[in-house]
């Protein structure tokens, strides 16, 4: 009967939590180390795809090149913002999260270290041989002198040691152990600050220029331009880049490294401003620029065939020199040229530049060597639109939507082969393709990060918070003393006891450490 009610009684009733009660366990579990863990682990999660997916501010044309490849996938992944991680709103929301869930962590720990740091140890327990390290020793000392020495001795190991009265004394080190944690966590802070600052206010263009041009830097000239949200782009500096000389050294001789570039020097001249006195100066990969307060950097090179294209009357339709950007270790290098001025349908050029073509092309266009030494032209000709729809698209990519492929008079495609100096004559009376000369080009990319100052002095504040963390130990030590029974207050017993907050093992030779000096002291004492 007795055990039916008990089950009839029903569970209590807990008080509804509320607005205010859900807001504070909200937040409690926002600033809990375990959420602050795993929002750091997501946030290197959501990294991940910006290493693996082309990113529009660093590279807008392999952008471009992964959305013309993967027409179902690659606008749902544009959707998404896998192209530009780092400035998606789910990136950032994990971004301020982590930040608000520092914060939170930081400012009570930072008040309950310092009410530690103002506070004295806590009072030696009575039985200090319950302690995880402790050792007992008699000693003709009195008391007082065995307490002073043992104090002496704390204290040279930097112990904070107080006593609370007149039979013992308590000691403590280590506060600098959680002084370095919080270092650390501000620092991470810190890093996410500078981070921010970067973004908001920083700014990256990068452009190709070939031997022999000039780059003056202003918002139009850059190929691509990725500016921060608050980037005053009005603002920036003016310089001029003369890229005078470009050399490049590739291993030669035959082995494993054949091949292998050993050498990228870019020779440029540099004015801060239009009409500025110029000055020589070298740019390599290791060995970027400062100009106008903005970072040069040296990315990439690459070849640039000068190609001039005329109509059927030889008018000049185009003639420059085109960047051909380098798909393998050979240089094996993919351009395109877009005639829109072509007559009576636009024309697009695409193919590949070949700094050490393979002659028979029995497995298709193939370089030997990255250096020049039988450079060539493949190419293949399509008319039609260049720009279906008005649509911009990037310069290294033809669009074929609306195109059609040029063939020769028995109906098979026209395939392009040329050297340097040699002119092809284009089927149908649509002109002729001339193969000028080749000219080298380097990648140049140009930042400001205003965070860079803030996240490297976070950096080392946090490796060296780090390192506290990692090496000092939180110990307490406690030193009791009493009259030997039965030795009319002519012996002493006196009992260490060490107690850490963590596995450690250097508390044992602490322990030691006092006891030694104790027995040393009583035998100088003897003497």
């Amino acid at each position: 009967m007795a055990l039916d009610q008990r089950r009839a009684v029903p569970p209590p009733t807990l008080p509804p939590l509320g607005p205010l009660g859900f807001a504070r366990w909200a937040w409690r579990q926002l600033t809990s180390m375990r959420t602050a863990l795993f929002l750091l682990l997501l946030l290197s999660l959501a990294a991940l795809p910006g290493s693996i997916f082309p990113q529009r501010n660093i590279d807008s044309g392999r952008v471009a090149d992964y959305l013309a490849q993967h027409r179902t996938v690659g606008p749902w992944l544009d959707r998404l913002s896998f192209f530009d991680v780092f400035s998606s709103p789910w990136f950032s929301a994990i971004y301020l999260l982590l930040f608000i869930s520092l914060i939170g962590c930081i400012v009570p720990r930072t008040g309950v270290h310092l009410r530690a740091l103002r506070s004295t140890p806590p009072r030696a327990p009575s039985r200090l041989e319950r302690l995880d390290e402790h050792a007992e020793l008699v000693t003709d000392l009195p008391p007082q002198e065995a307490l002073a020495a043992a104090r002496e001795l704390l204290r040279r190991k930097r112990f904070r040691v107080h006593g609370h009265d007149a039979t013992s004394i308590s000691a403590e080190s280590g506060h600098l152990r959680e002084s370095g944690n919080l270092v650390f966590h501000i620092a991470l802070c810190g890093v996410i600050v500078g981070m921010a600052v970067g973004h908001l206010f920083g700014w990256r263009g990068d452009v190709i220029v070939p031997e022999g041009q000039k780059f003056a830097s202003s918002l139009t000239t850059y190929g691509t331009f990725a500016p921060g949200p608050w980037t005053d782009t009005a603002s920036l500096p003016p310089f001029v880049l003369t890229l005078d000389r470009f050399d490049v050294r590739f291993e030669d001789k035959p082995g494993r490294s054949f091949g292998q570039p050993r050498a990228f020097t870019a020779y440029t001249s540099i004015a801060e401003r239009p009409g500025a006195p110029e000055s020589r100066q070298e740019l390599s990969v290791n060995k970027p620029l400062q100009v106008g307060g903005a970072d040069v950097f040296l990315l990439g090179n690459g070849y640039t065939p000068v190609i001039t294209v005329k109509d059927a009357a030889g008018r000049v339709l185009f003639s420059e020199a085109v960047p051909f950007l380098p798909r393998d270790g050979t240089y094996r290098s993919v351009g395109v040229v877009k005639v829109p001025s072509a007559s009576p349908k636009q024309l697009g050029i695409t193919g590949f530049f070949l700094p050490t073509a393979e002659p028979t092309f029995a497995n298709g266009p193939v370089s030997l060597f990255p250096g020049l030494s039988n450079p060539e032209l493949a190419l293949s000709l399509w008319e039609g639109t260049l720009f279906p729809g008005g649509a911009p698209q990037s310069v290294y990519t033809l669009n074929t939507d609306q195109m059609k492929q040029v063939t020769k008079a028995d109906g098979t495609p026209a395939l392009v082969r040329l050297s340097p100096g040699q002119t092809y004559t284009m089927p149908g009376g649509r002109g002729t393709i001339t193969f000028e000369s080749v000219k080298r080009f380097a990648g140049i990319s140009v930042r400001t990060d205003p965070g860079a100052g803030i996240t490297l002095v976070a950096a080392l504040l946090a490796t060296a918070g780090l390192i506290l963390g990692l090496t000092i130990r939180r110990r307490r030590v406690f030193v009791r003393v009493r009259p030997l029974p039965g030795s009319g207050a002519s012996a002493t017993v006196v009992t260490v006891g060490g107690l850490s907050k963590d596995t450690d093992a250097g508390l044992a030779a602490v322990v030691a450490a006092v006891r030694d000096h104790l027995v040393e002291r009583t035998t100088d004492r003897a003497r």
